[in-house]
């Protein structure tokens, strides 16, 4: 999996039964301790690349989540930042190296903005019981119809959105939060873009809660 970045995280490179560009690119920081069974995805929106929200949200709670609290972290790079379809298949991509290969049993995904809808729908398709908790952030509403899918009482889903958002309306998320089943959380911050970075510290430490409450790594 190669050499440790200065970062904390290995480059990972998943291949995906797709022609063309079937090569999902992620880095993966390992978790501290050695019997982890527990991982968090995180994915961006339509931007590509490496982005995240809340002023580097993924990169910070990635290396506190495994250095800290012993639960793995997995970024994935969209191969096609505007294709829904393909997006969902790059993250069950990564559900799969996560629990084939690296015996993971209780996973998160996060998503901002479009990659919002990637992660509902993701985790609506993804084998039973295997996702327990989802985020989302600024996200939008199209393509998310597969949150009444989430098992009731088994995935739990935090919606996070600001007021200000001048991208995609907090409708979006109370449309969402409307049709999920508990356990369910819709959270508003006043005064807060798309991004998000004016409630960075208070995103990151209500993001982080979530994952540890609901990921159940007994």
């Amino acid at each position: 999996m190669g050499t440790i970045t200065n970062e904390g995280y290995r480059i990972v490179r998943l291949t995906i039964s797709e022609t063309g560009n079937n090569i999902v690119e992620c880095r993966y920081y390992k978790a501290e301790v050695t019997d982890s069974k527990a991982a968090v995805i995180y994915v961006g929106g339509v931007g590509g690349g490496w982005d995240s929200p809340a002023k580097e949200l993924y990169p910070r709670l990635s290396q506190k989540l495994t250095k800290e609290d012993g639960i793995n972290s997995l970024r994935i790079r969209f191969r096609y930042s505007t294709d829904l379809e393909e997006s969902i298949l790059d993250v069950l991509a990564g559900i799969e190296f996560l629990t084939q290969e690296e015996g993971i049993t209780s996973i998160g995904l996060v998503g901002h903005s479009f990659g919002g809808a990637v992660v509902i729908s993701a985790a609506s398709i993804a084998s039973e019981n295997i996702v327990k908790a989802v985020v989302t952030l600024a996200t939008q509403s199209y393509g998310t119809e597969g949150v009444s899918r989430l098992k009731k009482g088994s995935c739990s889903i935090l919606l996070i959105h600001g007021n200000n958002d001048e991208v995609l309306s907090p409708y979006c998320s109370h449309y969402i939060y409307n049709n999920a089943h508990e356990p369910k959380k819709l959270v508003l911050y006043d005064n807060a873009s798309h991004g998000l970075d004016e409630v960075a510290d208070k995103v990151f430490q209500k993001v982080h809660e979530w994952f540890l409450e609901n990921l159940k790594i007994m």
